[in-house]
């Protein structure tokens, strides 16, 4: 799985610090800490339709990351909200968009690391492009070597920047031939995959990891809320590599690619044995939701 460049994408305006930049003008300072040390928060969005799914949820996680980051000068969300407004409506766009929404400490005095150095307050980036989700109708998974990062050394719950943990992921999935690495925790029960959470779901019951060291996914939590509201059993729990080789079904959440199945981990195929599909209504009451909620665009 390889994401395609959409030549739709070649003029779009980007936001960047507190104006709108054509594409290729669009950039940072080299003194940004992002530049200097991945010191930087982070949202991917959806536009569906005229509204942005799911806005309020991502606009508290992305302050609460940056919070936790001790950022200073961090922008309020009707700044954010209307810089968003601002580049969706300078692309014409109001549906088949991604955002992929980034918050900076901003840019340094001089090269270092110590976050004194940052006076000039957080650079807010609003990168809008024409893209559908990205993953195709199902993708295959390998367990890679590289263990997801627990709470006792970068927690997860931070959307942070520095995804170093899961590009290694991801290297050790292309090398496979695959298109997700799933990643363990550091007690060997899975976690979550280089960029999606994972679901399994065995005899009518859907099952997702504990969020210890993963992230609690927006996506995921609204396919939480969607088996409550259709009376199909979930719960979070400690779950081991071979209870998702013998799962009925295997699914993936996140923003870039909604709800995908998986068709294989490590070489086993997943095989529903009791007959009982699942997947399929989930998806189907996601879309519900994309279709009917959100907020919607003011142009």
């Amino acid at each position: 799985m390889l994401q395609t460049y959409n030549p739709a994408n070649q003029h779009i305006q980007v936001f960047v610090g507190d104006r709108l930049y054509p594409r290729q003008e669009a950039r940072v300072s080299v003194f940004d800490s992002s530049v200097q040390g991945g010191d930087a928060v982070w949202e991917g969005l959806r536009v569906y339709n005229g509204r942005i799914f799911s806005l309020d949820k991502h606009l508290e996680r992305l302050e609460l990351s940056a919070f936790a980051l001790d950022f200073q000068q961090i922008p309020n969300q009707d700044f954010i909200r209307d810089a968003i407004f601002a580049t969706l409506r300078a692309n014409g766009m109001r549906d088949s968009t991604h955002i992929r929404l980034t918050l900076t400490r901003g840019e340094k005095v001089t090269s270092g690391m110590d976050p004194r150095l940052n006076t000039m307050g957080c650079t807010l980036i609003v990168l809008a492009e024409w893209k559908v989700p990205v993953f195709p109708p199902f993708i295959r998974m390998v367990t890679t070597a590289i263990r997801r990062n627990s709470p006792l050394f970068l927690d997860s719950k931070i959307h942070h920047n520095n995804l170093l943990n899961n590009i290694l992921a991801k290297i050790e999935a292309n090398h496979a031939g695959v298109d997700e690495g799933l990643m363990l925790d550091q007690h060997g029960f899975v976690s979550e995959a280089n960029s999606v959470n994972v679901f399994l779901v065995r005899q009518g019951e859907v099952q997702t990891p504990f969020a210890d060291n993963c992230l609690p996914g927006i996506t995921r939590g609204h396919v939480l809320d969607i088996c409550r509201d259709l009376g199909i059993p979930s719960r979070e729990k400690n779950l081991s590599l071979t209870e998702f080789y013998h799962a009925d079904e295997v699914f993936c959440t996140g923003t870039m690619g909604e709800l995908t199945r998986v068709s294989a981990i490590d070489g086993r195929a997943i095989r529903n044995r009791s007959g009982q599909p699942i997947l399929e209504a989930l998806q189907a009451a996601f879309r519900r939701k994309t279709e009917t909620e959100g907020t919607s665009l003011p142009f």
